[in-house]
C-alpha cells in the first residue's frame, strides 16, 4: 500500500509543480523603501516545506503574491532542515513557518491557513497602502 501511494506521488508531483508555476500570482508592487523594509522583516522568517505538498504550494503562492523573500527550507530531502523542524517545532509537519523574535526566540507556526493569515496581517497592509 505504501508503495502504491509513493507511485501516485511520483506521477502527480511534476503536474502539481507545473500547475504551481503556471498559476502563481505576480508579486504586489511596493516602493523600493517599503520593499527593503519587508525584505528585512523576512530575514526573521523561514518556511519549512515539501516541494509537492498541496498546502505548501498554497503558502508559497501567497508568499509570491505578497512579494516576500522568505527562506524556503526543504524538510523532505534535507536532513538538517528536517531535524531543525522536529527539534524546534516539535513535529515533522509541513508547512511550518519559523518566526524568529527580536529576543532570538523562535515561534513555530503550523497550518497553511494560519501561516497565510499571519503573512497577510503582517505584510499585506504595506502593499494595500501602495494600491490606494
Amino acid at each position: 500500500m505504501r508503495l502504491f501511494f509513493r507511485l501516485i506521488r511520483l506521477i502527480l508531483t511534476p503536474f502539481m509543480l507545473l500547475a504551481e508555476k503556471l498559476t502563481t500570482p505576480k508579486a504586489m508592487v511596493r516602493s523600493p523603501a517599503e520593499q527593503a523594509a519587508v525584505d528585512a522583516a523576512c530575514q526573521q522568517l523561514a518556511l519549512y516545506q515539501f516541494s509537492a505538498c498541496p498546502f505548501c504550494i498554497k503558502v508559497r503562492k501567497e508568499i509570491a503574491r505578497l512579494g516576500l523573500n522568505i527562506s524556503k527550507r526543504d524538510a523532505q530531502h534535507n536532513q538538517q532542515y528536517r531535524s531543525e523542524l522536529e527539534n524546534g517545532g516539535g513535529k515533522i509537519k509541513v508547512p511550518c513557518l519559523r518566526i524568529e523574535t527580536a529576543a532570538g526566540d523562535a515561534q513555530w507556526l503550523y497550518e497553511s491557513t494560519e501561516i497565510i493569515a499571519y503573512l497577510q496581517q503582517r505584510f499585506a497592509a504595506t502593499a494595500d497602502s501602495q494600491n490606494s
